[in-house]
Order: structure tokens, then sequence, then C-alpha cells
């Protein structure tokens, strides 16, 4: 996975402490069909999903994502859920906990394909025929898609 340069050199400093990171969910639809990638890493279906850089507005961090990620330029409808995840550690022992800022995008143009390694599928799926994912991610899906106006919050 590709690690902003800005947490390799807080990494620099820290080792492999504990670091809160913000970070964004793009639920990307196109009509009746929801775009998701399959992480390299893990081989997990998933939304997009990315590191803010610091100073950067997360719904432009979403939208940069998809089109880093995935090739597809997207707009923002809508701040839908707003969650903390549990702590993760990854293979090379960092510790990393996420403030995750999931987003409704429409799609504007670009056909899917991963473009940056990070994944290795990106495909439209129909939303009633979705494939297998952790819960944590589906319950990021029904926020975005929800028709409350409104974010939810995730304890």
């Amino acid at each position: 996975m590709a690690i902003p340069d800005f947490v390799v050199s807080l990494r620099s400093k820290i080792g492999t402490d504990p670091l809160w990171l913000s970070g964004v969910t793009a639920v990307i639809t196109r009509g009746t069909e929801i775009l998701l990638v399959q992480r390299a890493d893990n081989l997990k279906g998933t939304p997009v999903t990315g590191i803010i850089d610091p100073g950067e507005h997360p719904a432009v961090a979403g939208a940069r994502e998809a089109l880093e990620e995935a090739n597809v330029v997207v707009t923002p409808t809508k701040l839908a859920l707003v969650a903390v995840t549990s702590p993760v550690t990854y293979e090379n022992g960092d510790v990393t906990q996420y403030l995750d800022l999931t987003f409704h995008f429409d799609w504007v143009s670009g056909d899917p394909y991963p473009t940056d390694g990070e994944n290795v599928q990106a495909r439209w799926f129909e939303l009633d025929d979705l494939p297998q994912m952790s819960q944590e991610m589906r319950g990021r899906i029904s926020a975005a898609l929800s028709d409350d106006p409104a974010a939810a919050f995730s304890f």
C-alpha cells in the first residue's frame, strides 16, 4: 500500500507507536450500481478508501482517492457517516487508528480499473448483488445510501 510522505515522516519520529489519522471512504454510485475495489493487500472488497492529506478537505480527498485508485471522476453529494475504526496493526508493526468520514459520491466519468497498485480490481456491482465484505464496510455503504440527509455517527 502506498504510504503518504507525511505518514513516513511521522513514523521516522514515533516508530510503530499508535498513530491517529483521518481517513475517507468514497461510496460511489452510478444509477443502481456501486463501485467497489478489491484491495491488493488482503483481497477484500471495499468502497474506495484513503488517508486525508494534511490540510486537505475530506470531500476533495475522497474524489482524489477515487481518481487515483479507480480512474473515476466523482462529485460529493453528502457526508454520510462519522466513525472511529478499531486500532489496526500492520504487518510491519505500525499501529494506526482512523477517524473515518464516509461520503456518498456520484460518478461523473471514467471507466473503473485499478490504477495505483493498491487494488487488484475496480468494477461496478448492482446494489442488490454486492460481493462478500465486512460488516463495517456494509455499514458505510448503508449510511451513504440512506435517504437521511444528516450524517450518522458510529460509536
